[in-house]
């Protein structure tokens, strides 16, 4: 039995990721310059692919990025990356986080580096070194502030020794992760940025005057807003995506990677007075004539899109409208003429060439009150990612 591909599918297409991935390295090629007037080393690129690559499958997109020339990838659990480990990926893949509920032989079977931030983290991987009799390189991570994973940046002293004096875990990097990078009124991301200065002094201090590794604290929002916090490294994901972070703005020339289309399946005319969808939550009092699209909440469409949103059908905006169900969602085509099954419609993406032609993860996050992040990692698993190179 030949595969069949429902209706709604995801478009990935991985040449808009590598020259996304490019004009990031231009971006920081063209950085500023060093203030003591020296010559400023650019910032190579974690290529950030958690969480299925946002959404965008992560076996072809972390494929892509190593082919254009990614310095290292990065996952959120070893679950994460022994997928792309087997998928072919042979890139250096970091670790984001806890250790606590892995399985750390994975770490040394599929050759991966491993993020420690708690003393609990020394220990089992240490014990794994032990097992494995094999030393592992790892990235330190300091809490500056977040309260989230990571050595409080406080109480290094007290907590680190243990773990610099290991002759089995070698420190390759030290990092943070700031809480605030896309909230520019705020004054907590400048006060992280000098508690992890204040901690790699303090862990200078601690390593006895060894060369300092690699350091890198600036995700997609960290990387526009400040280039003192770029470091050695940078740790893109949204911006890889093709979407810039909200409020903030950008001048690399960006392309969406993905865009979102389905087929209008039946085309239904609504009485005066009737309802549409559960609950009869849209109601007319003139004639209407709606379509009904198949992607619903159990594809990632979110329940608040109702009234907020809308979608393209030939070229042109119309809005959604009564409850989005499981499998299916309506909008009202009233406007538009001889409206037919099979149409395309555009969830996300663009029909035509007019800007007003075109409905991103932005736009619909702003809609509903939520962030891009949240739109494209929630694109369901039963919907066809078919790529494009």
């Amino acid at each position: 039995m030949r595969g069949v591909i429902r209706s709604t599918v995801a478009h990935v297409d991985l040449a808009a990721l590598q020259a996304n991935f490019k004009a990031i390295q231009e971006f920081l090629k063209a950085g500023p310059a060093d203030p003591k007037g020296l010559r400023r080393s650019v910032p190579r690129v974690i290529a950030v692919v958690k969480a299925n690559a946002y959404g965008h499958g992560s076996e072809r997109v972390a494929l892509a990025l190593e082919a254009a020339g990614a310095d290292l990838l990065a996952c959120a659990d070893i679950e994460e990356a022994i997928v792309l480990r087997r998928a072919g990926v042979r890139a250096p893949i970091l670790v984001f986080g806890a250790l606590s509920v892995s399985d750390l032989d994975g770490l040394f079977e599929f050759s991966l580096t491993p993020t420690i931030s708690t003393p609990s983290a020394v220990r089992a991987v240490q014990g794994a070194a032990g097992r494995h009799k094999k030393a592992i390189g790892y990235h330190l991570k300091i809490d500056t502030g977040m309260n989230r994973l990571g050595f409080r940046h406080d109480n290094l002293r007290r907590t680190l020794p243990e773990l610099l004096a290991s002759n089995t875990l070698r420190l390759e990097a030290i990092y943070t992760h700031f809480a605030t990078a896309d909230e520019p009124d705020t004054p907590y991301f400048d006060q992280q940025r000098q508690n992890f200065e204040t901690a790699l002094t303090v862990i200078d201090e601690l390593r006895g005057g060894e060369k300092r590794p690699s350091i890198h604290a600036a995700n997609s929002a960290a990387t526009l807003r400040d280039s003192r916090v770029w470091y050695d490294m940078v740790r893109p994901g949204l911006l890889l995506y093709g979407i810039v972070p909200p409020p903030l703005a950008s001048s690399i020339p960006l392309t969406p990677v993905m865009s979102l289309t389905s087929r209008v399946v039946a085309v239904k005319g609504v009485r005066p007075g009737e309802g549409v969808g559960y609950g009869f939550r849209f109601k007319t009092d003139t004639p209407v004539t709606t379509a009904v699209i198949p992607a619903g909440y159990a594809d990632g469409i979110d329940l608040r899109v109702s009234g907020r949103c809308q979608v393209l059908i030939r070229g042109r905006r119309v809005p959604i409208v009564g409850a989005v169900s499981m499998d299916m969602m309506m909008v009202d085509v009233s406007d538009l003429e001889e409206v037919s099954p099979g149409d395309e419609v555009v969830i996300i993406g663009r029909q035509g060439d007019e800007s007003w032609q075109q409905i991103d993860a932005r736009e619909m996050a702003a809609a509903i009150g939520t962030i891009p992040w949240e739109i494209v990692c929630r694109i369901g698993s039963r919907i066809e990612r078919q790529y494009e190179s």
